[in-house]
């Protein structure tokens, strides 16, 4: 789970900055979205084909700052889990 995304992302907007050093290690993004204000939520549901490549996006994403429409929310995602 991917918490604190600035209203204004677009599930375009954020698979690309997933992306940048995720390419290809992701199998599913769903980011709930408010039709009323048109606008995501500011969660998302991310899953990856491997185990193995949570711990680099936790690195990469732990306490960063958003980089897109001047925002101060940081992302502080939960420990990494896995399923067996």
């Amino acid at each position: 789970m991917v918490r604190n995304i600035p209203n204004k992302y677009s599930q375009k907007l954020l698979l690309e900055a997933l992306e940048q050093h995720h390419g290809g290690k992701i199998d599913l993004l769903y980011l709930p979205i408010d039709f009323k204000n048109k606008c995501n939520v500011g969660y998302a549901f991310v899953n990856f084909i491997s185990p193995s490549a949570i711990p680099a996006f936790y690195e990469e994403f732990n306490h960063r700052l958003w980089d897109r429409f001047n925002s101060n929310k940081v992302y502080p995602p939960p420990p990494p889990t896995t399923t067996t």
